[in-house]
């Protein structure tokens, strides 16, 4: 019996993945085309599984994987992966998220040209000998609008290209700062004004629950009449019945699709439309990407059973054996802070500072701050993780700074992490009760002693009379229980702050009830 880790290849990639892991002593087996019940039963047999967007891993999955260690996509999007699951199964979840960044923008640049100018239609057409000039009118590039939806490493390479050829470009992205924007030489907007002045609009987000449905009746409403649409992103984005109406009613010209609500798509209401272009999710197939992200996952697996290295990885920390026993009480402190600092932040990110105060400044702090700025941006971003964060804050001209001192006025270890936005500078504050329980304790410079739970608000008010009562009285009027309430308010009286820990999730309609509060500022449901 072999004591090399044993890894599952599920889906047809480059030949080079096998190889290398062979190389690097791994033993391989490779097993295409595999349903949900087979790869249950052979499971059990791996301590690694390498795939890419055909098999999909469920919780029912992991629970057969008695002995997986790691699951490692070959490309960037792990939806077809519960990667919840698999951290509550202990097993850690890798991508390579840079591997086809440029093979899909160049895609989804062609699925521009081929809806502006119908070329597959044409083609069709001229293969059959027809020869219908007139009948194939299309439309220029040149001094077009073109809306980026998501200006990070794909969206980036779009726009590049597409100030290239002459077109003028807006985009919309949370940390898109406006020294990037001038960098890629765009025009930062918000979505909707992207909707409205838009004459093209591509997609580059990644799909979650604040994008499923982002381009519906609604937004295409306020969208030009003649718009033209690419995604290139993820099916469920686009809504597939109000795109439909939108292009059967002529207030969408065009839509080139590369990703659908339910693939791999046999039928679809927009096949056969004569104004829609389609591709099978072509986005990453060349033969460079494919060659890039097989090796990149083959590499990173191997590493990870053979020598326990971590990269790339979207569930778990990349810290060495040396640091882990000192860096472990606070990384879920770091965790704590970027998560806060991240939700309350509203406007793109131009800085983070990081201070370290006392104790936790003679310890190796980088991983700390790859969790701090992982969490801040990871409220906005799911790729984020420990080892990619920084070049993801690096790509969108996010400055990142550590600061240490040797000593703290107030406690024994504290660490602030302050976000200066276009807006205003944040800080928050946080540190360790007892050595090991994260508490926070200052923000926006109120001191206020608070643990984070899995429900929480956070108010900003006026310092005045009556708030306590008045949310209070919200909360119990629909049915919420506190666990904790929290305060904390300015030396000088003219704000305060509350931290409200509760049973359960406030409903929308509840929190727009508080924020409707004369005193309130700014209310915001939180989630750790």
């Amino acid at each position: 019996m072999s004591d090399k880790p044993k890894v599952l290849i599920a889906d047809k990639m480059n030949p080079l993945a096998a190889e290398i892991f062979t190389k690097n002593g791994c033993d391989v087996t490779e097993k295409f085309g595999m349903t949900p019940e087979e790869l249950i039963a052979e499971i059990p047999n791996y301590d690694g599984l390498a795939m890419r967007s055909s098999t999909t891993v469920t919780p029912e999955i992991l629970e057969a994987a008695t002995n997986l260690k790691v699951i490692g996509r070959a490309g960037i999007g792990v939806d077809n992966i519960d990667v919840k699951a698999a951290t509550d199964h202990g097993v850690c979840v890798m991508n390579t998220p840079f591997g086809n960044s440029i093979t899909t923008a160049e895609h989804a640049i062609a699925m521009m040209f081929s809806m502006a100018r119908q070329i597959p239609q044409a083609n069709e057409s001229t293969h059959a000998g027809k020869w219908e000039k007139k009948k194939f009118m299309g439309a220029e590039l040149f001094s077009k609008t073109l809306g980026v939806v998501g200006c990070g490493n794909i969206g980036g390479i779009v726009a590049d290209r597409a100030v290239g050829l002459k077109m003028n470009v807006i985009a919309f992205d949370p940390f898109l700062t406006e020294e990037r924007a001038v960098e890629l030489g765009v025009e930062k907007v918000e979505l909707d004004d992207l909707f409205e002045r838009a004459d093209f609009i591509t997609i580059h987000v990644p799909k979650n629950e604040k994008t499923v449905g982002l381009v519906n009746k609604d937004s295409i409403a306020k969208m030009k009449d003649g718009v033209r649409i690419i995604n290139c992103a993820r099916g469920g984005i686009v809504v597939e019945q109000d795109l439909k109406d939108a292009l059967d009613s002529s207030k969408v010209a065009g839509a080139a699709l590369d990703v659908f609500e339910a693939e791999p798509a046999k039928e679809n209401i927009l096949f056969g439309h004569p104004n829609v272009v389609c591709t099978p999710h072509l986005g990453a197939a060349t033969t460079e990407a494919q060659v890039n992200v097989a090796i990149q996952v083959a590499e990173q697996m191997s590493d990870f059973l053979v020598n326990g290295a971590v990269t790339n990885a979207l569930n778990m920390p990349s810290i060495s054996a040396e640091d882990a026993p000192r860096l472990k009480p606070y990384m879920k402190l770091a965790e704590q802070l970027g998560s806060f600092a991240g939700q309350i932040t509203e406007h793109a990110i131009k800085a983070v500072s990081i201070e370290y105060q006392g104790t936790v400044s003679e310890i190796n702090t980088k991983p700390l701050t790859s969790m701090i700025i992982a969490n801040l941006l990871g409220s906005q971003l799911d790729t984020v993780n420990m080892v990619n964060a920084m070049s993801i804050a690096e790509s969108r001209g996010i400055q990142c700074s550590e600061v240490k001192t040797g000593s703290s006025q107030d406690w024994r270890s504290v660490i602030i992490v302050n976000v200066e936005t276009e807006e205003r500078t944040r800080s928050v504050s946080g540190t360790l009760f007892t050595g090991k329980e994260p508490r926070i304790v200052d923000i926006e410079g109120v001191r206020i002693e608070a643990a984070l739970t899995d429900n929480m608000l956070f108010i900003r008010n006026e310092d005045k009379p009556g708030l306590i009562g008045q949310v209070g009285t919200l909360l119990g009027d629909a049915g919420q229980n506190i666990a904790n309430f929290h305060l904390g308010r300015k030396p000088s009286g003219d704000s305060a702050i509350c931290l409200v820990s509760l049973d359960s999730c406030p409903t929308e309609e509840l929190m727009q009830n508080i924020a409707n509060i004369d005193q309130v500022q700014i209310a915001k449901q939180l989630s750790f």
